[in-house]
């Protein structure tokens, strides 16, 4: 249940590249947090919100070219220092390649905010949604989800073998 808010200045990139930016950025988040980017449950929970200012202002003075901002919000136990490593690099590079070499190639101007919802704070449907709800919804097996949940959370041992 990964949410993206995503902040593209307005005319930074053409629609089918935005477009394009944000389908991409579903993906590499969705495998990044270790789910199968292709199945359809786990997609109909990846949301992304976008938001296009008119204009960025860098220490305190508008700025020429677009700066990117692309914040990553996911359950408690989604995220490892590799995952989100990882996911940072990713989606940075999917932002410079959105822009199809029209600017600098230039990393320093997408940042990017990966944040775990600490479990039992993660609101969907009038309730709170926990790891193995989520897991549960997209796998459909609630035994699975439930040792899945406890392994990312740190509650059981990882098996030998996965």
């Amino acid at each position: 249940m990964p949410m993206l808010d995503v902040t593209i200045p307005d005319g930074a990139l053409s629609a089918g590249a935005e477009q394009q930016l944000l389908a991409r950025l579903t993906d590499v988040l969705l495998e990044h947090e270790g789910a199968d980017a292709t199945n359809a449950a786990a997609r109909s929970v990846a949301w992304v919100f976008l938001h296009r200012p008119a204009q960025v202002f860098v220490g305190g003075a508008p700025e020429s070219e677009p700066h990117y901002r692309v914040l990553v919000t996911v359950p408690e136990g989604q995220f490892d220092d590799e995952r989100r490593g990882a996911m940072v690099a990713a989606v940075t590079e999917a932002v410079l390649d959105a822009e199809q070499g029209v600017r600098p190639r230039d990393p320093s101007r997408v940042w990017v905010f990966a944040t775990e919802m600490p479990e039992g704070t993660w609101g969907a449907g009038g309730r709170i949604v926990r790891l193995a709800d989520i897991a549960h919804f997209v796998i459909g097996d609630r035994q699975k989800a439930e040792r899945y949940a406890a392994r990312r959370l740190g509650r059981a041992p990882e098996p030998i073998g996965g």
